[in-house]
Order: C-alpha cells, then structure tokens, then sequence
C-alpha cells in the first residue's frame, strides 16, 4: 500500500506541476499570437484528445511523467505561407523570450499561491528550544544552553525549527563563525557566536544541528514502534506498528532517545528485545544494519517512534490574514528560491556532495510520506518541488528553457539569432548534460534504498 500510495503522490504532484508549467507556455504563446498545435500532458499515445476552436489539440498522454506544449515553428517542418505570420520562430525575439519564461514563472507563481494558501489556513510549528548541547561542540563553546529558545540565525527571524534548519542550510561551507540568537526563560536575550570551519561541506545528508553539536528539545518519547520501514531490519526481526519495547538484552527501556542510544551502537549485531504488543509479552531479534556515517559504523533499524504528544507552551499556531499570508508567501518563495540556487552553485564547486541529487524514487518517497504526514506537509513539498523545477528550467543548459533564453539575449543584442550550427551543437551538449545528472540521480536514489 506504501508504494503505491508514493507512485499516485508523485504522479499527482508531477503532473501538476509540468500542467501548470507547460501552461505558462501555452497562455503566453495564445496571446503573442502564436498558434499552438498541441498541449500534452504526458508522452506518448494520446489516452483522451480533443481539438478547440483554435485547432489546439488537448491531449493526456499514456507516460504521465512530462508534458509538451508544441507550437507552429519552420524549424520543424515546413509551414504554409498562409500562416507563416503564426509560427514561434517568425515572432519578435521579446515574444520568443515572454513564451520561453512564462514555464518557469508559471511554477514559481504557483509556489507563492501555494504557501499563500497555507499561511492563511495557518500551521502549528513546534517552538525552537535547545535540547541537550553535545561538550566542546561549537555550540557549546559558543554558550548555547538547554532551554533556550533560538530567535534568529546570521539575522534571519526562526519562528520555528524549520527556520532553522532552512536558515543554517543557507550557511553550507561556512567558515568563521555563525551567529544565532535565543531568549530564556526570563526573556532575555542573548548572542552566540558559534566557531564553524566548512560548515557541512560535502555531508550527505546535511545534518546542521548534529554538527553545531546540539539537539532540539523534546518531551520524552515513549519506547513505541510508529511505524516500520519496508524490508528493513525492523520488518525483517518482526516488529510491527504499535508494539513497546520494554527491554534490550534484559536491559530495561524507558524512552525512545535510550532504544536509539542501543541501536546505533549495536550495528550488525544481534540484539534481544522484550516488547509488549496487544497485551501480551514477546521476544523478538533484530540485527540493525551498519551504515557509515563521518567514519563511524551506526547501526540502523527502520523503525520510526509514534505520535509525540508536545505540552501547549511548546507549540506556536503561525497564521496570517490574505494580505499577511502573501507577505509570508513571497518571503518563504524568495527565501527557496535563493536556497535552491546558492545549493547548485555550492554542488558546482564541490561544496555540496553530488550525493545529495534526488531522482525520481526519492521524489516519491517524499511525496508520498509528506501526502500521508498531512495537507500541510503535501503543501509544502509541493511549492519547494515547484520551485526547484522553475529554478532548474532557468539554467543556462541547451534543452531547458534557460538555454534558449540565452540564445534570444544573444540575439537580442547582437541583431540576429545565433547560427542553427552553434544551437544544434548546444543541444547536443545540453542533452548529454541532463541524461548525466538524471543517471547520476537514479544512481544516488538505488543507493539510498
């Protein structure tokens, strides 16, 4: 049910997404007086078609994973004389640059409607305390305490742990030192300095606090299977949703944080747990499996904790009204946006592991796990996947719209569009580019499993 609960959320999602985008193409491209000869939605055979007034077909094709918006152009194929005056390549370098822009927009602009709607509904946000600050870590040195809350990273306002990690991402190859502000309980405020030399350069996966060497706060979870990851050792040892572990190789458990504590020592090694499940006790063995990580072998279960009951003075409800909620949508949109952009730039020079590309298994993953979390994390996945297409589509690579935007500057400056020799060569090099990156994302997705 997991799998094919992920393979409709990615379909869903995809399929927006690429909709609305292959849309902003299409509703420019009508009214630059461009005739559109076809609007698919998916590749292949046409599953259901029909043709408009304007003898647009519209059409949802069998391979849901993509869509095309195909207009009248010379160069591919010849055109009547009659209506020359129709086709793309016939139209002002400006009507040529409003259609090839218009996809990208049309996803960013859906992110500011998605966040915008999702402000307004309203989001409760657990509130940023410091939990336990791990000795002689950076943020013990630079006096973070248990109990603080954090309000502000390098200046940016962290109403929320996801503010956080957003804002410290932003600090990825960071040397010197990161400034983050919190009040006490009193209500004071206080500024830490905390030392950082390449700030998570190269980690896969980016682990901000773990490496600042501090944890956030939270109430004790009990030692309760929530849930149990496909194929996992958990699965394979036999726990199941709902069973309580009461006891590692006879060693009492009280909170989840101790069962981890045991697990992640015990890589690839057998242990014993007592659990209670549907009020009777049992013993089951579970190996976790080894994973590497900084050069050390933690062991991993593929279990996750239940619900986490939060106290009341720990929660925060962040709402807006309709003119507030895109004030917050534009900030949160922009501040993606950035996000996306400084991370390729930081992948290019080495800052950033390629490891960290994601192809299609683990967009589904995602959507599927954020589609089963709740509307608001669907939400929220999808305005970031909407910007990172529109983000990506901008890319000066031949292929994607950001390639051929550069050939319509040039053209634009120099009088006259660049040779079909130059673009025929880019397209090659542009295609060779993007096959790369997408088997280097499958690649890292396989490795990932």
């Amino acid at each position: 049910m997991g799998i094919l609960q992920n393979i409709i959320a990615v379909i869903v999602v995809l399929g927006l997404l690429i909709t609305i985008h292959e849309f902003g193409h299409f509703w420019v491209a009508r009214r630059c007086g461009i005739r559109v000869l076809r609007f698919s939605v998916g590749f292949g055979k046409p599953l259901i078609s029909r043709v408009d007034r304007y003898g647009t077909e519209f059409a949802l094709a069998a391979i849901p994973l993509g869509g095309y918006v195909k207009m009248l152009d010379e160069c591919e194929g010849p055109v009547d004389p009659s209506e020359q005056h129709l086709a793309f390549n016939r139209q002002h370098v400006l009507k040529r640059i409003a259609v090839v822009i218009a996809g990208p927009l049309a996803n960013f602009i859906l992110a500011v409607v998605a966040y915008w709607v999702m402000f307004m509904a309203g989001t409760t946000a657990i509130v940023p305390m410091v939990g336990e600050v791990t000795p002689d870590s950076p943020a013990a040195h630079g006096g973070l305490k248990n109990g603080q809350e954090i309000v502000s990273v390098q200046g940016r306002q962290t109403p929320d742990w996801n503010g956080v990690n957003l804002a410290l991402v932003a600090e990825i190859g960071a040397t010197g030192h990161l400034e983050i502000s919190t009040r006490d309980e009193q209500g004071r405020l206080e500024s830490h300095q905390l030392p950082v030399d390449s700030f998570m350069a190269r980690q896969d996966p980016p682990e901000p606090l773990r490496t600042l060497g501090f944890a956030p706060w939270r109430p004790d979870i009990a030692p309760v299977i929530g849930q149990v990851l496909d194929n996992s050792p958990a699965a394979k040892g036999g726990l199941e949703p709902g069973d309580r572990i009461r006891a590692v190789d006879g060693q009492t458990i009280s909170t989840w944080e101790a069962l981890v504590s045991r697990v992640q020592a015990a890589a690839n090694t057998p242990l014993e747990l007592q659990i209670a499940r549907a009020g009777r006790d049992m013993t089951v063995t579970v190996t976790p499996e080894g994973r590497e990580q900084e050069g050390t072998m933690v062991g991993f279960m593929g279990a996750g904790a239940g619900s986490v009951s939060w106290p009341q003075e720990y929660q925060r409800t962040l709402a807006w009204g309709p003119l507030g909620a895109m004030g917050q949508a534009l900030s949160r949109t922009g501040e993606m946006t950035s996000l996306t952009v400084g991370s390729i730039g930081k992948m290019i020079t080495g800052l950033i592991s390629p490891s960290n590309l994601s192809g299609p298994i683990t967009i589904a993953r995602v959507a599927g796990d954020s589609a089963r979390s709740g509307l608001e994390s669907f939400i929220s996945f999808l305005a970031y996947l909407s910007i990172s297409l529109g983000v990506l589509n901008l890319l000066p690579v031949p292929v994607l719209d950001g390639g051929h935007l550069v050939y319509y500057v040039i053209e634009l400056v120099r009088g006259r569009p660049v040779s079909e020799r130059i673009q025929a060569f880019g397209l090659r090099i542009g295609m060779a580019l993007i096959a790369s990156l997408m088997l280097m994302a499958f690649y890292f997705d396989i490795m990932r499993l």
